[in-house]
């Protein structure tokens, strides 16, 4: 049925039952998974010139790095912990993306032929404020999503 398998994580204690579940129908059909983390760009405010401010060349490194550790912390014990399922799996981190945008992306490009994503369920006036990577994933892709909450 589904042979690959992408699983989306933040990291967060949420999204970790997209991956559980994610990773037990992978278990179940004998598929493929790719676990994917996005980082997001640089945050430079607005008023930061206004203020004086100018990000230097270190601050975009230390930055990267930072994301670099932070999304390997992410992808390694979940490649751990699917390998131990003995499901095939590969991880990727998107560094300089928004969430959804790299999900639907890696996904079209690896051939998944299913996303799996957790819902952080916000509803009314946060999820307008705040957006939704799910909702926007769903717009956007071809690809069959599961959303588990």
């Amino acid at each position: 049925m589904y042979k690959h398998i992408l699983i989306s994580t933040d990291g967060s204690q949420l999204a970790q039952a997209g991956v559980d579940h994610g990773l037990s129908l992978a278990k179940a059909l004998g598929s493929k998974v790719t676990i994917i983390t996005a980082t997001e760009p640089f945050p430079v405010p607005g008023t930061a010139s206004a203020a004086g401010w100018i990000a230097t060349p270190d601050d975009f490194e230390s930055y990267e790095a930072s994301r670099k550790k932070f999304a390997e912390g992410i992808l390694a014990p979940l490649k751990a912990a699917a390998e131990k399922m003995g499901i095939k799996s590969d991880t990727i981190h998107v560094p300089d993306a928004w969430a959804a945008t790299a999900i639907v992306e890696t996904a079209q490009q690896a051939g998944c032929d299913l996303i799996v994503m957790a819902s952080h369920g916000r509803r009314g006036v946060k999820r307008l404020l705040l957006g939704s990577q799910t909702a926007e994933v769903l717009t956007n892709t071809k690809i069959p999503v599961l959303v588990v909450r």
